[in-house]
């Protein structure tokens, strides 16, 4: 389903749009045409995935705009934290309660599909007077995450995964600034004074712990395939022994012992506030980073490369908007989250949050190549050694195998009940077995 090509590709188009500035349409962002209007005043009920004070003001005032441009339309918006978005919308899903649109990251998409949930939103795309400004790549990459290559998600925001440091830290170490995993483990160890309860690194513990794991394993090991030629999972591969030992090691010695359980606002906390001297996650970080420190007290930094000299990001890192084939009101839905993907929707929710626009009008804009963390991925994305990692989102139970076995066997490892080798024994088996089940399911289909 995937290939070692395809995500180079999707991000090449994504460079393209960015750096053809020359051939920029001009588009009226004062009037947003929609291909419907709605007849009488309806209520659209919108699941926010990822709520919290860093993201939810900007919906609020989107919503704003939008029920200003469409008074016969409410949005009711419902945030959800994300450490409990996915089970709340699993509920949702088995008593049959939905809402209109949610936010839907890409890696749910197999799962919900598979479960028929999802409308198919080719018909209303069609129509859309911006579907040629989305990245066609992107388009194309959403597609390809199901079995029936429909579109079942607007996707307005993708990321990259970088690690986000204190240069003042450093500087006045005198520690080198890592391009390598042995020169991170170094730092690691010369920024952390327990004295003065400063670690060098937090890692990620809890809800999520899996997601990053993976990222950071790939980045070390350099490879982009998920699976071998054979089908063996490369989770337990000994370069991914080798990295986890060394990674899982750092825990209570250079990190907080809090970490076992800390999710990405506790760990993104926890930098904030002088605790530690780097984080990993991605560049949507940088609205929580400039709130509380200065500008010279943080920076965005590569992850480091690999040992074959490869710098290495996940493919599929892009989130949007899915409407549930339940709502009564799937116009109106689709009026809503089309507003939320148009240029100058996506351009001041992307700016707000520290993320990259799927709009190519909207990279073409200048806070887009003007602010350091977008700067980087400008870099990253015309880097000749920048690959991308394949995981198998495609598979229905992807999430739930990130969420279960892997955060909790992170978790395991951590306290001490398993070693680096069961836990990565018993993740790898799991995704082999899912990817029996599924080629199986595949076969009979054909």
């Amino acid at each position: 389903m995937f290939n070692k090509v395809f995500w180079s590709l999707l991000f090449a188009g994504v460079l393209f749009g960015i750096m053809a500035t020359a051939f920029h349409f001009a588009r009226d962002d004062t009037v947003m045409k929609q291909p419907f209007k709605a007849v009488e005043k309806v209520n659209v009920v919108f699941w926010d995935e990822n709520a919290g004070p860093d993201r939810t003001p900007y919906y609020k005032k989107l919503i704003q705009e939008f029920e200003e441009q469409n008074p016969t339309i409410h949005i009711e918006y419902v945030g959800l934290p994300k450490q409990t978005a996915k089970q709340k919308i699993d509920s949702a899903i088995a008593s049959n309660d939905l809402p209109d649109v949610c936010g839907v990251q890409t890696s749910w998409l197999a799962d919900f599909t598979s479960q028929k949930v999802l409308l198919d939103l080719d018909p209303l795309f069609a129509q859309w007077d911006e579907k040629d400004r989305l990245s066609p790549a992107i388009i194309e990459s959403n597609r390809e995450m199901v079995l029936d290559k429909k579109l079942y998600q607007l996707p307005n925001t993708m990321s990259m995964e970088i690690l986000w440091y204190r240069p003042d830290w450093f500087a006045k170490k005198q520690v080198k600034v890592p391009d390598t995993w042995d020169e991170f483990f170094s730092a690691v160890e010369k920024l952390t004074d327990k004295d003065q309860q400063r670690y060098g690194f937090s890692i990620r513990g809890g809800n999520g712990a899996s997601i990053q794991l993976l990222r950071m394993m790939f980045a070390y090991s350099g490879f982009t395939d998920f699976f071998d030629e054979n089908g063996k999972c490369r989770i337990n591969d000994p370069k991914h022994v080798e990295f986890v030992k060394k990674y899982l090691a750092l825990y209570q010695k250079f990190t907080p012992i809090s970490d076992v359980t800390n999710g990405y606002r506790e760990m993104i906390a926890a930098f904030d506030t002088g605790s530690v001297a780097m984080v990993q996650h991605n560049i949507g970080s940088y609205s929580q980073h400039q709130k509380f420190l200065k500008p010279e007290e943080y920076a965005p930094l590569p992850l480091p490369k690999a040992t074959n000299g490869d710098f290495i990001q996940e493919g599929g890192n892009i989130d949007g908007y899915s409407i549930f084939n339940t709502s009564k009101h799937p116009k109106e839905a689709w009026l809503f989250i089309s507003f939320l993907c148009s240029q100058k929707s996506q351009s001041y929710w992307n700016k707000s949050i520290g993320q990259i626009p799927t709009h190519m009008d909207s990279l073409q804009e200048p806070w887009a190549q003007e602010l350091p963390h977008m700067q980087l991925a400008l870099r990253m994305f015309s880097n000749p050694n920048l690959k991308f990692y394949q995981p198998p989102m495609y598979l229905p139970d992807y999430r739930s195998m990130l969420d279960q076995t892997g955060d909790q066997g992170i978790q395991a490892v951590m306290i001490g009940k398993k070693s680096v080798e069961e836990f990565l024994n018993e993740w790898a088996l799991t995704f082999e077995r899912s990817k029996q089940r599924y080629d199986l399911y595949v076969r009979s289909k054909k």
